[in-house]
């Protein structure tokens, strides 16, 4: 997926190295990026550890909120796919004992959204 995809809200893989470049102040000196994806300006980042959350907010995108969740505390998760008139496609994660879903993430319509239910089954199974 291209610039475009990423400006539409598409999700786009990203290259481990260049996000273990981006995030070398928050990653362990041992840990590994095993997968990542970008969702406009944010990140969602699977390494060897934990799940990362990156918000970038703001116009310039300059402050940045890091969430950071061990994969044993994620509870269940789940995906709602895009339809016909609702294009947008939704993950939601649950961490401990929470009622309502801790995290939520939109997707456009693409593949995306399965690769990464498919990371999260992997590592939290």
């Amino acid at each position: 997926m291209g610039i475009l995809s990423g400006f539409m809200g598409n999700a786009s893989t990203m290259n481990k190295e260049d996000v273990k470049k981006e995030l070398s102040n928050i990653l362990a000196d041992t840990e590994e990026v095993n997968a990542a994806f970008k969702l406009v300006r944010d990140l969602i980042v699977f390494t060897d550890k934990r799940l990362l959350f990156v918000d970038k907010q703001g116009m310039t995108g300059k402050k940045i909120e890091y969430h950071s969740v061990l994969y044993k505390s994620i509870s269940h998760f789940s995906i709602e796919t895009a339809g016909h008139f609702d294009l947008d496609a939704e993950l939601k994660i649950w961490v401990s004992s929470s009622q309502t879903p801790t995290f939520s993430k939109q997707f456009k319509k693409d593949d995306s959204i399965y690769s990464v239910q498919k990371i999260l089954a992997e590592l939290c199974g």
